[in-house]
């Protein structure tokens, strides 16, 4: 019913890899918290971890091809993986930009499973000059709660003032902090500028919060948003709602053009998403692995696509960065 190969035949898009920008990382499916919109489905029960070789391979990769010059770091909650520290020292010594798709919570929580404290977190974050970018459903309790947990709109508050007080997303420090809002429901975001602008006013005139910008990410029909839109008999509206705000313009800016994404046990994906399908990154027929990383068979690929792809390409289009118009 949801043919998004054809969609982009139909519109004349191509979908041809660009050369790679960005490595992302997904390193554990270990979290802290089990939002009902998160397609890695991680959980505190959740025991996936990179294995060592694995780690130690992509800071390999980061040495030996310069060009990739961003390591984005995702998990579960990637700050949970015991040699998270490692990961991003290695890259920052490389001088590669690191992104951290940081859990806010998890700075005030124990660890799952150590039940050690991460409260230092924020001055780590500040010494690495690492970029924070941290999940914020809303500037609303209720909103925030809803999608998150009870509690969680208040504990983000606390560790965002803990961001501030390092730094981060004040002018003229250099430490970049961004906040991404996905819709509490089946709907698509409000344009990205906007939502920003209106963020930034009431995080700061209500809570005294700033941070420098707001990604909008479209959530994914896929895993448990997906279960829960069939349980309420709303996935065929959902799906009918991205397929015909399917945008040409957004589609050409998809992430997975200039970004490889690998999952914890070292598989080569074209984007965090397909991980979570297990649709692999191939090329002749083959599955690729960071043991066989290769950056011009990566861009022989043809990158793998379905019916979730209409995810990103809808309206302003969704990304790790955000909007991708």
């Amino acid at each position: 019913m949801y043919d998004f190969p054809a969609t982009l035949a139909a519109r004349g898009v191509d979908l041809a890899p660009l050369p790679l920008a960005t490595l992302q990382l997904n390193v554990t499916k270990l979290c802290n918290q089990a939002c009902v919109h998160c397609h890695v489905d991680a959980s505190p029960r959740r025991r996936e971890m990179m294995p060592d070789d694995v780690l130690e391979r992509c800071l390999e990769l980061l040495e030996l091809h310069p060009s990739i010059t961003t390591l984005d770091i995702t998990g579960g909650a990637p700050e949970l993986h015991p040699r998270f520290r490692d990961l991003v020292s290695g890259a920052r010594r490389l001088g590669r930009t690191v992104m951290v798709r940081h859990n806010l919570t998890v700075t005030l929580d124990p660890h799952p499973l150590t039940k050690a404290s991460l409260a230092d977190l924020p001055d780590y974050f500040a010494a690495q000059r690492v970029e924070v970018v941290s999940s914020l459903p809303y500037y609303q309790e209720f909103f925030t709660d809803k999608q998150r947990g009870d509690g969680v709109f208040k504990k983000s508050l606390a560790s965002l003032r803990m961001l501030n007080e390092r730094g981060f997303g004040v002018s003229g420090t250099g430490l970049k902090l961004s906040l991404v809002y996905n819709p509490v429901g089946a709907f698509l975001p409000a344009a990205q500028k906007d939502l920003e602008r209106d963020y930034k006013r009431e995080l700061q005139s209500r809570f005294g919060v700033v941070f420098n910008e707001l990604f909008t990410i479209t959530n994914m029909p896929i895993h448990r948003f997906k279960a829960q839109l069939k349980k309420a008999g709303g996935y065929e509206a959902y799906m009918d709602k991205l397929v015909q705000a399917f945008n040409p313009d957004a589609a050409r800016g998809v992430m997975c053009r200039s970004l490889i994404n690998v999952s914890w046990d070292g598989r080569l994906f074209d984007c965090d998403f397909n991980q979570m399908l297990g649709m692999p990154a191939m090329e002749g027929g083959q599955a690729l692995t960071v043991f066989d990383f290769d950056l011009e068979r990566l861009r022989r690929r043809e990158i793998a696509v379905a019916a979730h792809c209409f995810g990103c390409t809808a309206g302003a289009g969704s990304s790790c960065g955000g909007a991708t118009t």
